[in-house]
């Protein structure tokens, strides 16, 4: 799936664009879930929400505005990924002026935007706060020229410690926090073989559901987590994807966010 900006079939929600700082009121809400793919995964927020204003315009999408003298596109942002990871998960709600179809929607902004950041879904939000709704995220973390077993042992290792302090840069300056108690699981998963048989540079693979907290504790923290514990120093940057994000049950599987405004209850597990 992906877009074709710019193309003469590219289709639109409205007949014509939204007036600049139009004050209709909100009539709907279209919460929508997208991906980071591929090169678009170095795409940062700021850039991201350019091209996604860009979008809505492109698909002249009914969007409301805020009040005041300099207004804004009512868009609102869930727990976006760091710049660098991709992402099959990532979350925002945007208030309309007019009612649209979620379908034709996710359509038309999926063709204005460019291959790589692809609309998975939408939906008209229902009620509650999309926020809440995320309590934990699932990641795929691919370690090339990392040994399977050498990634166990380090997994091992920090699972049976009680904490496990790093540091990361933030905005409020150098922080120190426990990257241990975040994390809900670690799986170390077996490498796939290649189609030939042939043998091929070894690849570890991590997966790991990690809840949500203040400050957040993200992938390359729990990397550092395994430096701090095991000495595991990967000699190429990891690969790493957000494969789900929403609420988490007690077996430890994540519900996506949007099924409560279908009114199911699909669980991502494992």
């Amino acid at each position: 799936m992906g877009g074709h900006a710019g193309t003469p079939e590219e289709p639109t929600i409205a007949k014509k664009p939204q007036p600049e700082g139009g004050q209709a009121p909100v009539v709907q809400r279209v919460r929508i879930r997208y991906a980071k793919r591929g090169p678009l995964r170095f795409t940062s927020h700021r850039d991201f929400a350019r091209a996604f204003e860009r979008a809505l315009r492109r698909a002249a999408v009914p969007i409301a505005f805020s009040q005041g003298f300099h207004p804004h596109p009512k868009i609102s942002y869930a727990s976006a990924a760091p710049t660098g990871v991709a992402s099959e998960a990532e979350y925002l709600e945007i208030a309309l002026q007019a009612e649209v179809d979620p379908e034709q929607l996710r359509a038309a902004l999926d063709a204005a935007l460019s291959p790589g950041l692809d609309v998975l879904d939408a939906v008209v939000a229902e009620g509650g706060n999309l926020p809440d709704r995320i309590e934990a995220s699932r990641w795929h973390i691919e370690l090339p020229e990392v040994e399977t077993a050498v990634l166990r042992a380090a997994v091992d290792a920090f699972l049976a410690a009680e904490e496990v302090l790093v540091e990361r840069m933030t905005k409020q300056g150098r922080r120190t926090f426990d990257a241990r108690a975040a994390v809900i699981s670690v799986d170390v998963l077996a490498p796939t073989p290649t189609p030939s048989g042939a043998p091929a540079v070894p690849c570890a693979i991590l997966e790991l559901v990690v809840r949500q907290v203040t400050p957040s504790v993200r992938p390359d923290d729990v990397l550092s987590g395994l430096r701090v514990v095991a000495d595991l120093e990967p000699p190429v940057s990891p690969r790493v994807t957000r494969l789900a994000q929403g609420t988490l049950t007690a077996q430890g599987a994540i519900v996506d966010p949007l099924d409560a405004d279908r009114g199911g209850a699909a669980i991502v597990g494992h």
